[in-house]
């Protein structure tokens, strides 16, 4: 967390202006109209403030307090401060939209992180995730990195018979 506290303003230069376009296209027809959205890791708040202009019901929340306050600024919406593993919801979201987020939680959190998140997602419900391509770990820059191409992220989400693997890209 220490990257994103002393690089927040770098970080929040480099990714709230990123065109995600593509992505939205295919996320946003799986979600009922007016849905609830929970942005999890909202990182700049970009995404949480385009799904709120889509007219969806948008929770968003960072594990970093430098952020949170970027977020909120940038947003003018309500951004919580918390961290994957805080989420205690149950079947509340149509969707969860983790956007390079997941990609810092380390194998030992793996587990807690995806049954506190699959906890709160409703039946039927969809989870955008997104890593870097490849199949290891790595620290960079003070921060953990998780990799996956479809076998490996298939064999992370093999234990949750609850989770389906519907689409990969």
């Amino acid at each position: 967390m220490t990257y994103y506290t002393h690089q927040a303003n770098e970080f929040f230069a480099n990714t709230v202006n990123v065109k995600m376009d593509n992505i939205y296209n295919r996320f946003l027809p799986l979600i009922p109209s007016g849905g609830h959205v929970l942005d999890a890791g909202c990182g700049s708040g970009r995404d949480a403030l385009f799904f709120a202009k889509q007219h969806f019901e948008v929770t968003a929340f960072d594990a970093s307090a430098e952020l949170v306050k970027k977020a909120q600024a940038y947003t003018n919406m309500p951004i919580g401060h918390r961290r994957f593993e805080d989420v205690s919801e149950q079947a509340v979201y149509d969707a969860i939209w983790t956007c390079a987020s997941l990609l810092h939680v380390e194998d030992q959190d793996w587990s807690k992180v995806l049954n506190a998140l699959t906890n709160a997602l409703k039946p039927q419900g969809v989870w955008y995730m997104s890593f870097k391509l490849g199949t290891g770990s790595r620290w960079k820059d003070g921060r953990f990195f998780r990799d996956h191409n479809e076998s490996t992220l298939e064999s992370h989400l093999a234990y949750r018979d609850d989770l389906v693997l519907v689409k990969t890209w």
